[in-house]
């Protein structure tokens, strides 16, 4: 059964997080990834190449787990033979799709404006950091600036002296994810009009329309919000507690929950008429959560989880990676899946999230080595003989 995007073919340009990410989503999809890396290979191959914890013979943890399902082909695009053989590569794509700076596509001559003239058809897609137009679209940006321009460090941890970031590079990963997005709505209108387009993606767009409803709060009230930790500005309670041995949360969201809660913690100090409704707990709130706390620290995680359960209580272990990589549910729903190296060794890594009917099994092939692919594409796709490659490589316009 083939996958849903299984003649799909992207050309790609990424290098470090927030490209690749997009690209592999594209990827487990079924789209043809074919990865066009300059002669010394993109950015990210050296990462923890070196660290004997973090790689499989020279291939990093970055690498590998970014560029499964991906060809790869080494091409110096900054030679007049590297870009007409890119020029001939577009003629049979569908995206091309790049994380480069502001400027750099078209430096390179292989912006929308320039490709669309060799295809019409053709789709590209650009992750920056804070987008190709505007006043502040030339600024540097890595993942940590933008959460920071963002506004979601400002609400994150528990002092707002000391601003902290997401633990997970949310600013990268939602430029990837949104950049899939995009190239899933253009390839949708292709259909209907035999058209390409530009996706224009900012890091920082994504930020801002990540704020959702809270944004809408800022402008209602006109206050800022601060971080406020694991807590909620609403919800009582809405925390992370102490156990005897580690941590967990519970979300108390609907007022017949702490009646559930109640029976758990059996406490009388919160038998109180007025805790009944939210209004009531919300005026409470360090009392009641601090009462908590001292109740969950005299039991296990496992004790209270099932306490929790049993009553229908949101509720959840605070997992370290070890735990959240090998519970049931995870593995059963194969979000753990293998990741091969081209030697044939292997580690594990995350899965495919999005579940289709018609998918079929689920199929995760090596990151490529720099320039593997390189004969196969140019023979394939462009049908080139074995005398016109090694022409190209004697040139060192392909590696």
């Amino acid at each position: 059964m083939s996958k849903p995007l299984s003649g799909i073919k992207v050309l790609d340009l990424t290098h470090m997080l927030s490209g690749p990410y997009g690209t592999m989503i594209l990827a487990d999809l079924g789209a043809e990834i074919i990865k066009v890396e300059p002669l010394h290979g993109e950015a990210t191959r050296p990462l923890l190449a070196k660290d004997p914890n973090n790689s499989i013979d020279n291939m990093g943890a970055y690498f590998i787990s970014l560029n499964r399902n991906k060809k790869s082909i080494a091409v110096d695009l900054k030679s007049a033979a590297g870009l007409d053989l890119f020029y001939e590569l577009v003629k049979q794509a569908d995206v091309v799709f790049d994380n480069f700076s502001v400027g750099v596509t078209q430096k390179l001559k292989i912006d929308y404006a320039t490709l669309k003239q060799i295809n019409p058809k053709i789709i590209t897609c650009s992750v920056t950091g804070f987008g190709a137009t505007g006043p502040g679209s030339k600024r540097t940006a890595f993942d940590q600036v933008v959460q920071a321009y963002g506004g979601s460090m400002s609400i994150t941890g528990n002092d707002p002296e000391q601003p902290m970031r997401a633990g997970l590079p949310i600013g990268d990963l939602g430029g990837g994810m949104f950049g899939a997005v995009g190239v899933l709505a253009a390839l949708y209108e292709k259909h209907a009009t035999g058209l390409g387009q530009h996706v224009d993606i900012s890091m920082l767009d994504a930020q801002i329309s990540m704020m959702s409803y809270m944004a809408t709060m800022y402008f209602l009230s006109g206050e800022d919000p601060g971080p406020i930790g694991n807590s909620h500005f609403v919800h009582v309670p809405y925390n992370s507690f102490q156990t005897q041995d580690g941590s967990i949360v519970i979300a108390v969201i609907f007022d017949s929950f702490w009646l559930g809660l109640l029976e758990v913690l059996d406490c009388d100090d919160l038998r109180q008429e007025k805790y009944l409704g939210q209004p009531g707990r919300l005026a409470d709130k360090e009392f009641i959560e601090n009462r908590i706390n001292d109740i969950f620290k005299t039991n296990t995680t496992k004790h209270w989880l099932a306490e929790l359960e049993g009553q229908r209580i949101p509720c959840a272990p605070v997992n370290k990676f070890s735990q959240a990589l090998n519970d049931e549910q995870v593995r059963y729903r194969n979000m753990v899946v293998d990741l091969a190296h081209p030697n044939g060794k292997t580690t594990q890594g995350p899965g495919n999230p999005v579940k289709l009917s018609n998918a079929g099994e689920e199929t995760f092939t090596a990151a490529p080595l720099l320039g593997q692919n390189t004969d196969q594409v140019l023979s394939e796709l462009l049908d080139f003989s074995e005398n016109q490659i090694a022409a190209l490589r004697s040139d060192k316009v392909i590696g």
